[in-house]
């Protein structure tokens, strides 16, 4: 695990907008599905999940290397002590230390598909069972998956991909004032890391307390009849196959709701929800098609007579 007192702030970090909603979001609401991150090398995905777990008590990075065996990540059961004893012995893996926290993989487009299948039921089922020999041995594993993985060194597959909840597609940024501040900071940092953390201690606090909020709201946050419409006629609209998306589109605009403060659902945080639930599901090359899927979406939100395009 790691929990470095003089992380780089959260809230230090400059643009990267969505992805830093998506990871919030998941601390808010673990039961979203966890966030892939799509990029190319240097554009602080790393930085911003571990400054993440700076931000928030108690919440830890495990990270998860790629050349890591089964029995690593789900944990051993030492067979020879139970045949002899009659008692079960777990060895914990990586799931076990990831329970109540992040589970980092970077490069998850690198990792054995055997073990991101186990990564992604566990997640799904909150359970981590390990069957060895007619002997089995579970466990509670609830934890955050975030997985970062650059394009141009290979894809997941398909059915991989929809397992993620939100998925987030991200690159350097491209104006030179934004450029120049991320370069100023993180020199500002390296120079006297203990001033610079100071600096954003009010920042910090006031993120995480609207984080806190945000957990505390959630379960109260009013999901009307219109919406759940609304939800699948955006996926039919935007070819997305099966209902898995209508859920966590659902899912992740409730907690949107929550985050902004707000007791009902509404278009707008569906509209929102849908740039992080949907383009990593659709048939198509989304970021490959400029408007395709900004299109498709309006043209749905504008036929319920919802908000404006922004």
């Amino acid at each position: 695990m790691e929990h470095i007192q003089q992380q780089y702030p959260f809230t230090a970090i400059v643009g990267q907008t969505r992805m830093k909603l998506a990871l919030i979001l998941n601390v808010i609401n673990p039961r979203l599905g966890g966030v892939l991150i799509r990029g190319e090398k240097g554009t602080a995905k790393s930085t911003t999940v571990r400054a993440l777990a700076g931000l928030v008590p108690d919440l830890n990075v495990v990270n998860l290397p790629v050349s890591a065996t089964e029995d690593r990540v789900v944990g051993a059961l030492d067979i020879e002590h139970a045949i002899k004893t009659g008692e079960k012995k777990f060895e914990p893996g990586l799931l076990a230390a990831a329970h109540g926290h992040i589970l980092y993989i970077d490069e998850i487009n690198l990792l054995d598909d055997h073990i991101v299948d186990v990564l992604l039921d566990a997640a799904a089922m909150g359970v981590n069972t390990v069957e060895r020999e007619g002997i089995s041995y579970s466990h509670p594993s609830r934890f955050i998956l975030v997985g970062t993985m650059n394009p141009e060194e290979g894809a997941l597959r398909p059915q991989l991909l929809d397992r993620f909840g939100l998925s987030v597609e991200i690159g350097g940024e491209r104006d030179v004032q934004e450029r120049a501040q991320v370069i100023r900071r993180r020199m500002d940092y390296e120079r006297d890391p203990g001033a610079f953390v100071k600096q954003y201690a009010l920042e910090q606090e006031q993120m995480l307390n609207q984080i806190l909020q945000a957990r505390n709201r959630l379960d109260q946050v009013r999901i009307p009849d219109d919406m759940l419409e609304l939800a699948a006629s955006i996926g039919i609209a935007l070819e997305v196959e099966g209902h898995r998306s209508d859920i966590t589109l659902i899912k992740t605009a409730a907690t949107l709701a929550a985050w902004h403060g707000q007791e009902t659902v509404n278009p707008a945080h569906m509209q929102e929800a849908a740039y992080l639930v949907l383009p990593h599901r659709m048939r198509r090359k989304p970021f490959e098609e400029a408007g395709g899927m900004e299109q498709k979406l309006q043209g749905v939100l504008n036929s319920a007579g919802s908000v404006q395009a922004r």
